[in-house]
């Protein structure tokens, strides 16, 4: 069995060695706090949601100066809220399809039944004072 001698790592490649460690980029900086927002704030967010899931640059411009945020606050507030609605509407979505079946059958009953209800009312002749009006 022959030994491999290990060669010792000159000056030049321990120095570089050690600067891997020492060319790592510095922390970024650190984030922004989370925004607390008003009760008025929310209000008007949700206000305007309500009737506009994206925004344009100028509405993004106008709300931001009317509630005295920042653009890039209010691009966030818009995002999470989409974010929110989706996940509210598949829980939602869940929620109805495990409703108990035969309750659903029974209302898809009951609705097919008014549906026929209607159907035989069309039938139905009308009254001799309806057609004197035509």
């Amino acid at each position: 069995m022959t030994r491999r001698l290990i060669k010792p790592f000159s000056f030049a490649e321990q120095a570089n060695h050690l600067n891997l460690f020492n060319n790592r980029q510095q922390p970024k900086k650190k984030r922004k706090s989370r925004t607390a927002f008003t009760n008025q704030q929310i209000f008007e967010l949700e206000k305007r949601f309500l009737y506009q899931k994206y925004l344009s640059p100028a509405d993004r411009d106008e709300i931001a100066a009317q509630l005295g945020l920042s653009n890039a606050q209010v691009i966030t507030w818009f995002q999470n809220r989409r974010a929110k609605l989706k996940r509210d509407m598949e829980e939602l979505k869940k929620d109805v399809q495990t409703v108990n079946p035969l309750l659903v059958a029974q209302h898809h009953k009951t609705f097919l039944e008014n549906v026929q209800d209607l159907g035989m009312l069309k039938k139905r002749p009308l009254p001799s004072s309806m057609d004197d009006k035509s």
